[in-house]
């Protein structure tokens, strides 16, 4: 299993007044953290070396892992996004292959982190996203992101969205010239050469953006028998 960052940097102004005193990886969903239950997805794949990036109330989340072997890539003085933050951490997470996790998603099915690792084809693939069809992501505000042909190859617009995990080389960071962007621009560059694709996760999926989303996710929990 390659190394995981999780990320957990963001202000997570949408989640207020939840993260008026708290980052959003601290907020609970049925009695544990959104950074504990990512930790313990990624554990249970088989993850060894786990790195999670902190700006935002930062101090709390050094805190809550300073008894754990998680490694931390502070953002403090500059929240540098998802492919900013990415391309800052690989000293800690190694060159070449990594996974990353947001860490505001709730799951039920099978770990999606051992599905990827699992359906991982690096001869053609230069990432692998996990995806939910639009019509079963719970929480989910505005339109899909993607869509995939027969081979899993993706292209932009589409009824799938992405679920917010993924495989992903990472010597392709070294072309963005920006400090700050998004995985976005990194994926843009893999899609224009066919190396962008996308598995479905068949389980249930809760985006953990709004404060009223959480009931909707411990719903889900609640409904799901392994």
């Amino acid at each position: 299993m390659p190394p995981l960052m999780i990320f957990a940097a963001g202000k997570g102004t949408r989640m207020a007044p939840l993260t008026d005193t708290r980052p959003k990886p601290l907020i609970e969903v049925a009695g544990q953290t959104l950074l504990d239950r990512a930790m313990q997805m990624a554990r249970d794949a088989g993850a060894e070396r786990l790195v999670v990036n902190t700006h935002y109330l930062g101090h709390m989340i050094q805190d809550h892992l300073a008894a754990t072997d998680v490694a931390i890539s502070d953002e403090a003085d500059l929240l540098l996004e998802t492919g900013g933050g990415l391309r800052k951490a690989l000293p800690l997470l190694g060159s070449g292959t990594v996974m990353t996790l947001n860490p505001d998603v709730i799951w039920t099915g099978p770990n999606p982190l051992g599905a990827l690792a699992a359906a991982w084809e690096p001869s053609r693939m230069d990432a692998l996203l996990m995806l939910i069809p639009y019509d079963t992501a719970r929480g989910r505000v505005g339109p899909g992101d993607f869509a995939a042909d027969a081979s899993g190859r993706l292209t932009r617009k589409g009824d799938l969205v992405y679920a917010g995990c993924q495989i992903v080389k990472t010597e392709r960071l070294a072309e963005i010239d920006e400090e700050i962007f998004s995985l976005n621009k990194l994926w843009d560059l893999m899609a224009a050469d066919g190396r962008l694709c996308g598995i479905s996760h068949p389980g249930g999926w809760c985006d953990l953006g709004r404060p009223e989303t959480i009931p909707l996710a411990e719903a889900m929990l609640a409904e799901y028998v392994d």
